[in-house]
């Protein structure tokens, strides 16, 4: 029992912490979902009948557990990337299926999924902005004389929302977790107090209601779809924060609490429609009984701006590892949990990402100007999804080809209406994500050519380490041996670090002890010291020169004067004197050249983009008074 509490008590954690982050944007869709969809003023409305409001509940429904129960949660969740989930990880997972397919398919495949990883961008910087205008908009229900102060107090809001992701996932989480656990409860309890009212519209989960609206009303219904797919808005955000709570933990709060919640609320919302056609413009607010309104506002407000939290984190998780499949050049990423290595914090992103949010929200000043923008980025993502998870079925768990084009095909066909239908919204506000989706899009593929480019005009500059030390302890005359330990950063062993080619170039010298050193970040959160380091003699035991490898754990800070105290000195030829060595590192100046490797805007790109670099010498704790840069051009 003594072992088993702690586990329990962390599993519990987990599950809070994933209702408080992950759910927020999908748990506050029946805000909206329903009143848009009747919404008169829309350029598609549907006309509000009692078969219309039975088809359209029956439609919400069936969306929402054909998407987020069995594509999401049932199968998409199954395909992670040593516990990350995400556009990004499918995309891992269809490159190590390289050898089972062609090229071809493999550069298609992974070319579309860099697509859906640049509208989760844009779905990133969309729903803080809508979230959050909706939200503060209800002071204009209580005051209309406050309307001015909207824009201003949603940025205070946005400021602050971005200002505690340094946190870490995990506190952010627990802060968020009873305000969700709450807000479910109660938009749940007033679903009930609709259904109470007429029980007739449990009919809607009959899928014959929406089969019968889609088939029978295909004019209207079609555009209704574009307005339906805000219940399930939220459903890629599942998957990408998967790597921060892990799949059980997501599973469980969505089957437990999060789906009866809202499949309750959305009931209520039809049934209040059946009984009164005439609260179409809130049927949300109105299922609250007769003096909650306010505090039902107040604790809406704060389950909207929770909202915001499932695509920021899941924005870490993506950006994270777009950098490691070379998308994006190292960013300085933040582990917050010892527990989970998922739970990330990246600065860069999260400080692009309230920039970007924030001019959304004096640019559009409300959520209505935002609202037709919300679904395009989210469709895109999740068919893209569901076509690379149908593809990894295949051809990774031999799912047979038949299950996949019969099964798989329907689900697909079912994203695909939702996308078309955003689609026609595309002059009413739709371009928005899209030409976010394109920038980021093309910053990706940019970067991850030019980075092709660059190590392999680098790795010809290096040249092969080994053969590199031989030449240098073999000269004749010799090389002169100062006094004095030099350590030279590296990217591994395979190629010699550029600062130390510079250095015998330039120079002409070698000092007494050199070290070339590496680091590795093994997915553990901390390294013993036993285990932390492994040290190559290069194939000469008498030259001076050693090959350092230093592990250090994802939750540990890069140390390497740290780690290179703990080299035996036996394994050197001496005690390395860090107090007094020197440090050197290679920088790249990268330009822009007359080889026709990429046109020319996307050479000036590239290299704008390489300054989000993270600072090596700071990263890895070296003392600046001991640090030598030694920089290196190369074109482009």
């Amino acid at each position: 029992m003594a072992v088993r509490a702690p586990a329990h008590k962390a599993r519990t954690g987990m599950i809070v912490g994933a209702l408080g982050v992950v759910f927020g944007d999908i748990g506050t869709s029946p805000i909206y979902t329903l009143q848009t969809l009747f919404n008169p003023d829309d350029p598609h409305p549907v006309p509000i009948t009692r078969d219309n409001v039975y088809g359209v509940v029956s439609l919400v429904f069936w969306s929402v557990m054909i998407i987020v129960s069995l594509t999401y949660v049932t199968l998409v969740m199954r395909a992670d990337n040593d516990g990350e989930g995400g556009v990004m990880a499918l995309i891992t997972l269809v490159r190590r299926l390289g050898s089972r397919s062609s090229k071809r398919v493999i550069t298609l495949l992974s070319g579309l999924g860099i697509l859906g990883a640049a509208l989760f961008f844009g779905d990133s910087m969309i729903t803080p902005a809508i979230s959050v205008l909706s939200a503060v908009e209800g002071i204009k229900v209580v005051d209309p004389g406050l309307a001015e102060l909207v824009v201003p107090i949603t940025a205070v809001i946005i400021i602050g929302l971005f200002l505690v992701q340094r946190h870490g996932t995990a506190v952010v989480g627990r802060f968020f977790g009873p305000v969700m656990i709450v807000w479910f409860v109660v938009i749940g309890a007033c679903g009930v107090r609709g259904i109470l009212r007429h029980p007739q519209i449990l009919r809607a989960l009959s899928p014959t209601y929406a089969l019968d609206f889609m088939f029978s009303h295909f004019h209207i219904a079609f555009f209704a779809l574009a307005a339906v797919v805000l219940a399930v808005t939220g459903a890629e955000a599942l998957y990408a924060d998967m790597g921060h709570f892990g799949r059980a933990s997501i599973t469980w709060a969505w089957a437990g609490l999060v789906l009866p919640a809202l499949v309750l609320n959305y009931l209520g919302q039809g049934a209040l429609l059946l009984g009164n056609q005439s609260v179409v413009n809130a049927p949300f607010f109105l299922l609250v009984p007769a003096g909650w309104e306010l505090p039902m506002m107040v604790l809406a407000t704060a389950a909207t701006v929770i909202a915001s939290q499932a695509v920021i984190t899941g924005a870490y998780s993506v950006a994270s590892q777009a950098a490691q499949l070379g998308y994006l050049p190292r960013l300085r990423v933040s582990h917050t949990s010892e527990s989970s290595i998922g739970q990330i914090y990246v600065p860069w992103i999260n400080g692009m990402l309230m920039v970007a949010v924030l001019i959304l929200v004096f640019a559009f000043r409300s959520s209505a100007a935002l609202g037709y923008a919300y679904g395009m980025a989210v469709t895109g993502t999740i068919t893209i999804t569901t076509v690379l998870f149908l593809y990894i079925a295949h051809k990774r768990w031999r799912w047979p080809l038949w299950l996949v084009v019969t099964g798989g095909g329907a689900l697909l066909l079912v994203d695909l209406m939702f996308l078309a239908a955003n689609l026609t919204k595309i002059v009413h506000g739709a371009w928005l994500p899209l030409l976010i989706g394109l920038v980021a899009f093309t910053v990706l593929i940019t970067w991850q050519r030019g980075r092709v480019i660059v190590t392999k005009a680098r790795d010809i500059a290096e040249g092969p380490l080994r053969e590199f030390v031989t030449d240098i302890t073999h000269r004749n005359p010799p090389l002169t041996r100062v006094p004095g330990t030099a350590i030279f950063l590296n990217r591994g062993g395979e190629t010699a670090p550029l600062s130390l080619r510079a250095n015998v170039e330039h120079n002409h010298v070698l000092h007494q002890h050199i070290i070339i050193m590496s680091i590795d970040t093994p997915p553990v959160p901390r390294v013993p010291d036993s285990e932390r380091i492994t040290v190559d003699d290069l194939g000469s035991h008498y030259d001076g020169i050693f090959f350092v490898s230093a592990r250090f754990g994802y939750m540990e800070r890069p140390n390497v004067p740290a780690a290179l105290r703990l080299v035996n000195p036996a394994d050197t030829e001496g005690v390395v004197d860090v107090d007094n060595a020197s440090f050197f590192l290679s920088r790249i100046d990268l330009c822009a050249g007359d080889q026709p490797t990429m046109a020319p805007w996307r050479k000036r790109l590239f290299i704008a983009t390489s300054h989000m670099t993270a600072d090596a010498a700071g990263y890895f704790g070296l003392p600046l008074d001991q640090t030598v840069i030694i920089g290196a051009r190369i074109e482009v």
